[in-house]
């Protein structure tokens, strides 16, 4: 039996060697597609077996055309940009590939976190000005002994506080409802609610799905009460953070400073008021890029259809059908 699987994606292109070797079991044609555009989406993929699909929404609108699809796989761990319950409701699964960037995420966490607490990119700025004086940045402390916060804890966390471990904090809190206190605690943390987690953590990472409950979770209210020496880090979703909210927190010095990889609009916006703070460190959505992972990435997500297509299941579900 033949199949069709169409990739839309806008990432990748033309090197989908790893995607086509997988399907190559499956004696699948490949079509790949690249861009935003509905109508080309929709024409493509409307009699597609599987899709593979990188930032390009699958709306319900899109989805309610597809007539032989079996399984959306998703470039990467978030699925916001596929509408889940409109694919359950025609019975296609909805496939993620959840594991293949948490050394990757974690270390870029990591590199932001302590760029924050030791004002590298500030510095850079001015030793490049002419500055050189200790005392032309915030004060610095040291992570050993302090209060680390994740703020989910999936896989990515998981491994941060494997990394952040050997800094040696006094506490690692998580605040997950999702994960049981038993589980955290084997793992060396201590479980606590949101408000203990935020008034009492000194360095703060998230790694949280984004959906309607998480959805603009940090701000004002949340910044206000954590401590003037907070540093927050954000590897996860942007939406997450109100960005407005984050402005004004730190250019009044609610909090001391911001990692940011993600932000609500992608490409964040040149007159975004956070870019022209200089107590924030940011990157371009890179967390998780490496080569390494990108050859993971397209390979697991391949699975999912393959998988799909000859056993009936993903590899990595996140719907039921």
């Amino acid at each position: 039996m033949s199949y069709k699987v169409t990739i839309v994606d806008e990432k990748f292109q033309p090197d989908y060697a790893q995607e086509e070797k997988v399907l190559a079991d499956l004696d699948a044609e490949v079509v790949q597609i690249t861009g935003f555009d509905k109508d080309e989406i929709i024409k493509e993929c409307k009699d597609a077996d599987g899709i593979i699909v990188n930032l390009a929404g699958m709306s319900s609108d899109i989805i309610d055309q597809l007539q032989k699809c079996r399984v959306i796989s998703r470039y990467g761990v978030g699925v916001d940009s596929v509408d889940v319950e409109a694919a359950t409701k025609k019975k296609i699964w909805v496939a993620n590939v959840p594991d293949y960037c948490d050394e990757d995420v974690s270390d870029q966490a990591m590199a932001l976190l302590v760029g924050c607490v030791r004002n590298v990119a500030l510095r850079d700025k001015q030793v490049r000005g002419g500055t050189w004086d200790i005392k032309s940045a915030p004060p610095q402390r040291r992570i050993k002994g302090k209060t680390v916060v994740l703020f989910g804890y999936g896989n990515i966390a998981k491994t941060m506080h494997r990394k952040i471990s050997g800094f040696l904090p006094g506490r690692v809190l998580v605040c997950d409802p999702y994960v049981d206190e038993k589980t955290i605690a084997e793992a060396g943390a201590e479980k606590v609610d949101f408000d203990t987690a935020v008034s009492e953590g000194d360095l703060f990472s998230l790694h949280m799905p984004l959906n309607e409950e998480t959805r603009g979770y940090f701000n004002s209210g949340v910044f206000e009460k954590m401590k003037p020496t907070a540093i927050i880090v954000n590897t996860s979703r942007g939406p997450i953070i109100d960005e407005n909210d984050l402005y004004k927190a730190l250019s009044e010095g609610t909090i001391q400073s911001a990692g940011l990889d993600v932000f609500t609009n992608e490409p964040v916006e040149k007159d975004n008021p956070l870019l022209t703070l200089d107590n924030i460190t940011v990157s371009g959505h890179t967390g998780f890029y490496t080569e390494e992972s990108q050859v993971e990435l397209k390979r697991k997500a391949a699975l999912n259809v393959l998988d799909t297509l000859s056993d009936g299941k993903p590899t990595h579900p996140v719907n039921q059908i």
